[in-house]
């Protein structure tokens, strides 16, 4: 079964590194210019799925969350840009910002709190949620 598939069923994973493999193992099957909407509450792992997003993407650069700066360009054998739309307040600071760009992909970009841009995200974004469970796992889950 593809990770696509499973992701689609719903993944547990117990670590940061499972989160990061899985993540990683997905990067090998999504297309260059895919947008990734990651939904979930803060502590949920996104910044940890981006970074194995990254590894996957054949990425080495420490990753790291994009709160304030907004976005992050990231170089490897795919670009990947990892944008944190968590500040925003509104539509026209996309604008502003000078982030419509980035909404355009020529690579794979990965969206944190993707609902604070709702109307900017491509119709053909792949969205995951992600949770955690009260023992502390974690839980990821493709949108079909």
């Amino acid at each position: 079964m593809s990770i696509s598939a499973k992701l689609r069923l719903g993944v547990t994973t117990a670590s940061a590194e499972e989160t990061e493999i899985l993540a990683a193992e997905f990067a090998a099957e999504i297309p260059p210019d895919t947008t990734l909407a990651l939904h979930g509450d803060l502590g949920v792992g996104k910044t940890t799925f981006v970074r194995g997003l990254a590894r996957g993407l054949g990425i080495t650069s420490n990753v790291t969350s994009p709160t304030f700066s907004i976005y992050t360009l990231y170089r490897g054998a795919r670009t990947l840009v990892h944008l944190d739309a968590y500040r925003l307040e509104s539509p026209q600071e996309i604008d502003d910002l000078l982030l419509e760009d980035f909404l355009t992909t020529p690579y794979c970009l990965a969206i944190e709190w993707p609902e604070k841009i709702a109307s900017w995200v491509p119709p053909t974004a792949l969205h995951l949620d992600l949770g955690i469970t009260p023992d502390q796992k974690h839980t990821i889950t493709l949108q079909s």
